[in-house]
């Protein structure tokens, strides 16, 4: 069973939450944060290479220092106090009408270590390391983890009673993504006791989106625990260096959006020697300039030459039987990408890139027609419910297949790893 544990949240006051508040780190490039970024933004601090002119890379132990320092100004100006109890704090978005409301907890190491926290994606040595400096630098998780657990009505209904009892601390609608964040504060003893009640009685989390924050913040927890051992010192397992910060939404409200794919070129092949070869394993249907979406598992869609195709995937192409058999980014990467595109690892060959569905198929488009890209691919999304029996059978997806949103805002609390 899993470990939560409330914490004393660093924020922003209320009147300086949007201000504060940022898209995470990973979704932006440096030069989109520079000029996203406001004067008391959390960019300044999750990605400090916009304060240097010109920008450097993200990398350099410059950078990592003026995190450190920026981190520190903000809590001197006081545009970011620590509370001064531990709370639990509940996070929801709203997105084209759809609300999702998570718990903000910390969570134990140990849980990721052991297994009980799932992941369903490989992690980057390097971009894993850059994450550990991070949070060794801060002595804290500046950003969270989006997990997901299987939902409980009695968590719902707490949640539920929750926001129904107060107003938000935080309510605004962000500029960036035109997305609802509501943000409160969970000060009643009887409730937090109850939360972690429920939690002990959660067999496992699912890692939804973060999975290098996740092995990082786990690994500078290991890395403290050892540290005292070595020196001699008292270790019980609930120093704050055990837990890192997460939101936790229940599955049933989550949302998986598509994560497509593009090409720079066809490997020799002609569109037309191209489109032939599919129909080895598609039935390929010519759909014109007008945008083609796929409607289904095992429906494809594919842009090349200023057309769009639907590309039906042949029995035997897939295994309904298998978590990973079934997906279609797996029907693509066999069928299409290694077999016609010579493109065997998705992670390091630098003629395929990847689009989220959140971008819309227009974008495809665009990066074909701009000459950029060759051809262009659009898969139906993987659903929560693939995602939990991947990660249940200890088995990985395939590089790049899920992609969540709405995002999670970084800046709205920060879990500091010393009382």
């Amino acid at each position: 069973m899993v470990r939560i544990k409330p914490f004393r949240g660093i924020r922003p006051p209320a009147e300086l939450a949007e201000e504060v508040a940022s898209r995470p780190y990973d979704v932006l490039s440096s030069a989109e944060a520079k000029a996203e970024a406001g004067e008391k933004s959390l960019l300044h601090i999750i990605k400090p290479e916009i304060d240097f002119e010109p920008m450097v890379d993200e990398h350099a132990e410059a950078v990592y220092r003026q995190a450190v320092a920026n981190f520190k100004r903000w809590k001197e100006n006081g545009w970011l106090i620590a509370d001064e109890e531990e709370h639990y704090y509940v996070y929801a978005q709203t997105m084209e009408g759809r609300t999702q409301y998570g718990l903000v907890a910390a969570c134990h190491f140990q849980d990721y270590a052991e297994g009980r926290i799932k992941k369903h994606e490989l992690t980057r040595p390097d971009k894993e390391e850059d994450r550990m400096i991070h949070v060794r630098n801060q002595n804290a998780n500046i950003e969270p983890v989006f997990f997901a657990y299987p939902a409980r009505e009695d968590m719902d209904a707490l949640v539920r009673r929750i926001v129904a009892d107060k107003a938000p601390e935080y309510d605004f609608t962000a500029a960036g993504d035109g997305f609802r964040h509501r943000f409160w504060v969970i000060d009643d003893r009887e409730t937090t006791e109850r939360i972690t009640q429920i939690f002990a009685e959660i067999p496992a989390l699912y890692v939804a989106d973060g999975h290098h924050r996740t092995a990082a913040a786990a690994r500078v927890g290991a890395e403290k625990k050892e540290t005292v051992l070595q020196s001699g010192g008292t270790y019980t397992g609930e120093e704050e260096f055990n837990y890192f910060l997460a939101v936790i939404f229940p599955d049933n409200q989550l949302k998986i959006i598509d994560y497509n794919r593009v090409v720079r070129d066809l490997n020799g092949l002609t569109p037309a020697k191209f489109v032939a070869a599919l129909e080895a394993d598609f039935t390929v249907t010519n759909r014109g300039r007008e945008i083609y979406k796929p409607a289904a598992l095992h429906d494809l869609s594919m842009y090349l030459a200023g057309e769009w195709y639907e590309l039906k995937a042949r029995p035997g192409t897939y295994d309904d039987t298998d978590p990973i058999g079934v997906l279609d980014v797996t029907v693509l990467s066999n069928c299409v990408l290694n077999k016609l595109l010579g493109i065997e690892d998705l992670r390091t060959d630098k003629r395929i890139d990847f689009v989220g569905g959140i971008r819309g198929l227009g974008e495809l488009q665009r990066r074909v027609d701009s000459g950029e890209m060759a051809v262009a691919f659009a898969l139906y999304p993987v659903s929560m419910k693939q995602l939990i029996d991947i990660a249940d059978t200890g088995r990985i997806m395939p590089p790049k297949t899920t992609w969540f949103e709405p995002k999670l805002r970084s800046g709205l609390v920060i879990h500091a790893l010393e009382d």
